[in-house]
């Protein structure tokens, strides 16, 4: 596997942003370190061309003709390696060095199996996969779940579609889709669509809350829906108001910072194997991914409770939480780094007497490319300026090849998250 070239371009203009990004791309795929010859693509757009995205899908396919496949969506914003193009018509593309028998696209007319396979007479089985999905969707969070569960490895990682106008996604795979559905162009509307890979596609994934706790968490004792009323057995509201330091009495100093209040909860039931350590990253005072983050949407001050965006069943731990540039630079930084240290080689101690180092069985390994899908509530100013995100992955990881997306919602592990950021790399042998 050799480095996965990938290009980027703004223009008015789809035509001359595609133009532009072809001839990066050869220009990549000419050097002896980058694949010359790589047959699956990842390609994103921002929402100013989505009513173009089938021409452009036409485009970029007779341009690049050894890419058989295509997998991608739209985003309000499109990212690549040092830099991100918020809010303007842009185009990001990553040309993955892998064999037709690692891979599969995935749509509706060409649906991943429940066992895993693409299709079942091809002998394909899916460990991983980057999904995209549909906001709009019914029972979107079930549905990821079950996509998850299609794999060996039940990890998923992507994020919806993000639009102010045409929500489109891009699946487009060699292997033919469904009798019947011969004629599908590759652009899609709705539903789930990405690609999966098989157990061989080294890929490791981490997820940034970059929220930050204000006081330890607690247990829920009593809730009725999304209302939280007791707390470790104490009226909700009466502990988020001791823990904010603000009174109902004075609401010009309560309401702002109740207005960049959120909760992290935590199920009671783990409900699969945790990717990173989360452990780790609550002693950091930060949240693991196994915490999801959500709005705090309004307080009940009869019954003393709180109403947050999603449920809280009794027994989920529940942390009030804050999101601010220092908390998502700290924690996005940290990820970075948990990255960096897991494709190092592992150092162990052997022998007696005389103390010996000698290298782990696990290689150390360097990145072929990257995939990183944020939420579109941090790009921009929410780091502190235009591409401070992505400056802040580029200056951790180095000069690897990454493209990405600002996302309505992001996908992890079988969740779907938001104000998130999920950094996925593909590693090769060093």
């Amino acid at each position: 596997m050799k480095r996965f070239p990938h290009a980027h371009a703004t223009h008015p203009q789809w035509r001359m942003a595609a133009a532009m990004v072809v001839a990066q791309l050869r220009a990549q795929m000419a050097l002896p370190d980058h694949a010359s010859q790589p047959s699956l693509g990842l390609l994103y757009i921002t929402d100013h061309y989505a009513t173009e995205a089938q021409a452009i899908l036409e485009c970029l396919s007779a341009e690049l003709p050894e890419v058989t496949d295509w997998a991608g969506t739209v985003g309000v914003g499109v990212s690549a390696n040092n830099v991100e193009y918020f809010d303007e018509p842009a185009m990001a593309l990553m040309l993955c060095d892998l064999s037709p028998d690692q891979y599969r696209v995935f749509s509706g007319v060409a649906p991943l199996s429940v066992s895993g396979r693409a299709d079942a007479g091809d002998g394909f089985s899916a460990h991983t996969a980057l999904v995209h999905a549909d906001g709009g969707t019914p029972e979107l969070a079930e549905l990821i779940h079950e996509m998850a569960e299609r794999t060996g490895s039940g990890y998923l990682f992507g994020g919806l579609a993000g639009s102010r106008s045409a929500t489109v996604q891009f699946a487009l795979g060699s292997t033919g889709n469904l009798s019947g559905q011969g004629a599908a162009s590759g652009v899609f509307h709705g539903g789930l669509s990405g690609v999966a890979f098989a157990r061989g596609v080294d890929i490791v994934s981490r997820v940034t809350q970059g929220a930050q706790p204000v006081a330890p968490e607690h247990r829920v004792t009593e809730a009725e829906g999304n209302l939280v009323l007791r707390l470790d057995g104490e009226p909700a509201l009466d502990v988020l108001l001791r823990e904010l330091r603000i009174s109902l009495d004075h609401p010009e100093h309560a309401m702002p910072r109740l207005r960049n209040t959120l909760v992290g909860l935590t199920r009671s039931e783990p409900d699969g194997v945790e990717v990173g350590d989360s452990e780790a990253a609550r002693l950091r005072g930060a949240f693991g991914q196994e915490v999801l983050v959500r709005h705090l949407i309004g307080l009940d001050p009869a019954r003393r409770g709180v109403a947050v965006a999603d449920l809280a069943p009794v027994g989920t731990r529940l942390a009030f939480c804050e999101r601010h540039v220092r908390a998502a630079r700290a924690d996005l930084v940290r990820v970075c780094a948990e990255l960096r240290e897991e494709l190092e080689p592992e150092e162990v101690l052997i022998g007696s007497g005389e103390a010996e180092l000698e290298l782990s069985p696990r290689p150390a390994r360097s990145i072929a490319g990257a995939v990183y899908v944020s939420c579109a509530g941090r790009g921009g100013p929410h780091f502190g300026g235009p591409s401070a995100e992505l400056q802040v992955v580029r200056h951790a990881l180095g000069d690897v090849p990454l493209v990405g997306f600002f996302a309505g919602g992001e996908i992890a592990h079988h969740r779907l998250y938001g104000y998130t950021g999920v950094l996925t790399v593909f590693t090769r042998p060093a």
